[in-house]
């Protein structure tokens, strides 16, 4: 993968409004394409789950079938960060 984390993380907050990104790799993976994201942001409001991660996915676009070949995916809006949190 040619995409550092921090890549991965700037791609995906400069696409989605007022996102935060922390983009890891998955455990007990050895491959540099299998990854973990959790995005928090006000553009998930009002969403279902699935149009959330499309969000995230249409995002990162053509980096999901060139860099990344697996995304465990976390979304949330702030609040629902905020009461996880807690």
């Amino acid at each position: 993968m040619d995409l550092t984390l921090a890549d991965v993380e700037a791609i995906i907050e400069d696409e989605i409004p007022d996102a935060e990104a922390t983009v890891t790799r998955m455990r007990g993976e050895h491959d540099d394409d299998h990854l973990a994201a959790t995005v928090v942001s006000p553009a998930f409001e009002g969403k279902r789950l699935v149009q959330q991660h499309q969000l995230v996915y249409d995002a990162l676009d053509e980096h999901m079938t060139t860099d990344i070949h697996a995304l465990e995916l976390s979304t949330y809006t702030p609040a629902e960060y905020a009461e996880r949190s807690q």
